[in-house]
């Protein structure tokens, strides 16, 4: 079992409290959990799919899947990770869908509103327009990229150069091997270096 991560401000409650007061009955428990997460999943779901409507869309169904099934987590992994399962493949089965309703992805969907990203809008690099519009190309060229992997080298790349988790914590949302982990993150990476080797910018 993994260890509980600590609670983020001042916030005492662990997860493991929360979920167990959220399954006695105690439904403000699982609004704490929502609060505590929504944010970083919400990164993660954004970085797989590129639009912020599917996004929001997969953020509420998870949550929602989440709370119907808490009766059903025993603890074998930490919240945290069972959480992010859930997330990573609904947005996995929806890209699936996408594929298969509108072939591959057109990049005339994928949504590019960097401003809405807290770290860009608080950058002092907005201050100087010729710099900004450098950083918004360069942006645009390595999600253009990143859509090109396949949704399990994404997967992957996000969790890890993103999002930052370590490989085993992929392999536990994931339900892969920390092998599979690692041999995916350098593939993705290889393919990533071939995609961007022209860009200068």
């Amino acid at each position: 079992m993994e260890p509980e991560r600590s609670p983020p401000g001042g916030d005492t409650l662990t997860d493991e409290t929360l979920v167990r007061l959220c399954q006695a009955g105690d439904v403000t428990a699982f609004d704490r959990l929502i609060l505590r997460y929504k944010e970083r999943l919400y990164g993660v779901l954004y970085n797989m799919t590129s639009n912020h409507e599917d996004t929001n869309d997969l953020l509420m169904e998870t949550f929602d899947k989440a709370f119907r099934s808490l009766s059903t987590f025993k603890g074998d992994a930490s919240f945290y990770t069972w959480l992010y399962r859930i997330g990573v493949n609904r947005a996995l089965n929806h890209l699936e869908k996408r594929k298969r309703r509108r072939g591959d992805l057109s990049l005339n969907e994928i949504d590019w509103e960097l401003d809405e990203r807290k770290e860009w809008a608080d950058s002092p690099l907005r201050t100087d327009p010729e710099r900004k519009a450098e950083l918004h190309e360069l942006q645009i060229k390595l999600n253009e990229s990143l859509q090109k992997l396949s949704d399990e080298h994404r997967t992957v790349v996000v969790l890890s150069d993103i999002e930052g988790l370590p490989h085993a914590e992929i392999a536990a949302i994931l339900g892969i091997s920390e092998g599979t982990v690692k041999s995916r993150l350098h593939y993705g990476h290889k393919q990533l270096q071939k995609l961007l080797a022209g860009y200068r910018g």
